[in-house]
């Protein structure tokens, strides 16, 4: 095996699995079970007025997204899965999970309405 650029991404997408599925069950175990709403749809880091309105959702895509990682982990190290299926599995998990709160955070931040323009004195 010749150490080149394909090798290094590829360690590099393996090893970042494993922070991504930490962070990704331990946000759903604290939105789900502890019912801490501090996390759930963030937009520039500020939380929806009504967090709790969206948290099974927030913690459904965490739990989903932090299982499916950790089932590839599990799948590389164990049933030695190949390269081309488990980086497509990681790939569209990492995707699809920004996609889904990005449309989340959208969603519960646009239900919050606009304050009205001021009038022109």
């Amino acid at each position: 095996m010749v150490f080149d650029i394909s090798v290094a991404v590829t360690w590099i997408l393996f090893l970042a699995l494993f922070p991504m599925s930490f962070f990704w069950l331990r946000r759903a175990w604290r939105i789900l079970f502890k019912r801490d709403f501090s996390e759930v749809a963030l937009r520039r880091g500020e939380p929806p007025p009504n967090p709790e309105r969206f948290a099974p959702y927030a913690g459904i895509v965490n739990l989903v997204a932090g299982g499916l990682a950790a089932t590839v982990i599990g799948l590389v190290l164990f049933a030695a899965v190949p390269y081309a299926t488990w980086s497509a599995i990681a790939g569209s998990t990492i995707w699809c999970k920004f996609f889904a709160d990005f449309a989340l955070s959208w969603h519960a931040h646009r239900l919050q309405g606009k304050p009205p323009a001021e009038q022109p004195k």
